[in-house]
């Protein structure tokens, strides 16, 4: 109606101007001030690794999860497919905002959001050589009121420590607002609310370490902005960022050295290419005997090397003694235990190495004479 557009029109003037005349925002904050913060992790005990990260009454729920190769999400890109070992969800309920309404399949706001989360905390995860895990981050807002994407980078960092991940550096985000006037007044706000957002000419993500920024993301209402505005914004953005990263350290400061207690464990056999396929045998029946009487699942890579997973270390253990057994080579002098399958007038055959048989003449079986 014409009352209410009147009425949010002088909302928003009058929330502007005492902005930029009196430095004075909705909730009594000082321009450059973050919201209470309040971290927990390990909140969820049957999880890999999770994390509640809370800034004023915006909340995000985090849960990491570790996987194999095989839970590798396959992307369809524009210069062909590839295998992605990072995942993460973010998902927006309409209980957040206090709102009721239909739980359906990620929308372009979720998908961004989540994008934008992914881009910030990707640069930190250790290389698939030091940490052959397929992580999992989902990420509900359980309540929100701005910077819930950035609430999530938090919580992702958080969660991820809690899991073991070994990260770089923690990471975390924050949301810069802007009032800019016709007269060329500014106010760089950090940690914006919703209605600083609404109303605000400005929504300027930054998300990064102690030593820098990963990932940026703006959204702008005005035609352009200075070099002015744009430095004082990354500046105030930064102080704000690292008291953040001070709360985050009350709840962890640094990731666990040992996996969850539920988590998968993974070992790697490197094994010569050339016995790649004597470990899969024909139609793979070996390896799938392999992963059936040990339990372990397997994931064989095109250089040789050999991803182990399982719960147990008896499970891991024994796959991947089974596939050196195959892998190795007999070496003349030493000594091995086998299993007789077979005997014959001038000896008896002896398995090793699991695929292998050898003959072990009856000379060679006892000092004295066997009949």
């Amino acid at each position: 109606s014409k009352f209410s557009a009147a009425f949010k029109e002088c909302e928003a003037e009058v929330l502007r101007r005492d902005i930029i005349e009196n430095a004075h925002r909705v909730d009594g904050r000082a321009l450059d001030k973050v919201r209470a913060i309040v971290s927990e992790v390990g909140v969820l005990p049957r999880t890999h690794g999770s994390a509640l990260f809370t800034r004023g009454e915006t909340q995000a729920l985090v849960v990491a999860t570790l996987g194999t190769g095989e839970d590798e999400q396959y992307i369809d890109s524009l210069s062909g497919t590839y295998k992605e070992s990072f995942l993460l969800h973010y998902n927006f309920p309409p209980y957040s905002v206090g709102e009721a309404g239909r739980m359906g399949s990620p929308g372009r706001r979720e998908i961004g959001h989540g994008k934008l989360a992914w881009r910030a905390v990707r640069p930190m995860l250790p290389t698939k050589e030091d940490f052959p895990y397929t992580i999992r981050l989902v990420s509900e807002i359980t309540e929100s009121n701005g910077s819930s994407s950035m609430a999530t980078v938090c919580g992702a960092s958080l969660a991820l420590m809690d899991a073991g991940v070994p990260l770089i550096r923690p990471v975390s985000g924050i949301a810069m607002g802007l009032i800019l006037e016709p007269s060329g007044e500014f106010a760089i706000l950090s940690d914006i609310l919703g209605d600083e957002d609404h109303l605000g000419d400005m929504d300027f993500k930054v998300a990064g370490t102690s030593e820098g920024i990963t990932s940026l993301q703006m959204d702008i209402k005005v035609a352009g902005i200075t070099k002015e505005i744009m430095k004082q914004a990354l500046t105030q953005a930064s102080a704000g960022r690292l008291h953040i990263l001070d709360e985050m350290s009350k709840a962890m400061d640094a990731p666990r050295t040992e996996l969850g207690e539920h988590a998968p464990k993974i070992e790697t056999v490197k094994i010569p290419v050339d016995k790649i396929r004597e470990v899969i045998g024909s139609g793979g029946k070996v390896i799938r005997e392999i992963v059936e009487k040990t339990g372990a699942k397997i994931d064989i890579g095109d250089d040789g090397t050999i991803k182990v997973a399982a719960n147990d270390q008896e499970k891991i253990d024994a796959a991947k003694a089974w596939i050196q057994s195959i892998a190795s080579e007999p070496e003349v002098g030493t000594i091995y235990s086998g299993k007789v399958v077979k005997v014959v007038d001038f000896g008896a055959f002896v398995n090793f190495f699991g695929a292998k048989d050898g003959l072990v003449h009856v000379s060679q079986i006892a000092l004295e004479r066997v009949a």
